[in-house]
């Protein structure tokens, strides 16, 4: 995995980090175990760039004073008008511990059922998810297709690695498909078909 150059702040102010931002930076913190807390900053362009490929949770192999980390992404805030990242904590993790974090959920097959006249009640985005963290997967495909009105999707219905372990319930519900109801010009509900 390509590592990504972070460099030290200058300081550790409000001010100083908001004219990082203005400069296309990102203020950070690395924390750990057997580190002490270390400010960065790095490029705005290129933070975004790994976290579309690793996810918001993913892992980030990172050098910072010619030292290097293997860190997880604890957590990314945004700007809440624009969405733009406005600082990140990473946690570094040595090699082959056995970590806890939470993996975004991908959903898969939801327009074959609003045509079948449903629609899909998510009820989670993350699973949390506990294995070495060389095996955290960047995200989990979950096909929906086949669900029927009235059925859900459960954390067991996943499958995955032998490797990786569900920390969440196997009877969570991930996601459930109900009935389209929609009032038509009567003032009638009823459900909706195509």
């Amino acid at each position: 995995m390509e590592e990504l150059e972070l460099y030290k702040r200058s300081k550790n102010t409000v001010h100083e980090a908001r004219k990082e931002r203005k400069l296309g930076k990102v203020p950070g913190i690395i924390y750990g175990k057997n580190i002490n807390n270390l400010m960065f900053e790095i490029g705005e362009l290129e933070l975004n760039k790994k976290i579309s490929n690793n996810g918001e949770h993913g892992i980030l192999n990172v050098r910072f004073q010619e030292e290097k980390y293997n860190t997880l992404i604890k957590e990314v805030q945004r700007d809440s008008v624009n969405h733009r990242i406005v600082h990140i904590d990473l946690e570094e993790i040595p090699k082959n511990e056995t970590i806890q974090t939470d993996v975004p959920i991908i959903f898969t097959g939801e327009e074959l059922i609003m045509r079948k006249g449903g629609v899909v009640q998510k009820e989670k985005t993350n699973i949390k998810v506990q294995c070495k963290s060389e095996n955290i997967p960047n995200h989990i495909n979950i096909d929906i297709s086949n669900l029927e009105i009235g059925q859900s999707y459960r954390v067991g219905d996943i499958e995955l690695s032998k490797d990786i372990a569900f920390i969440d319930d196997l009877n969570t519900i991930i996601a459930f498909v109900t009935a389209n109801n929609k009032v038509d010009d009567n003032g009638l509900e009823g459900v909706v078909v195509d």
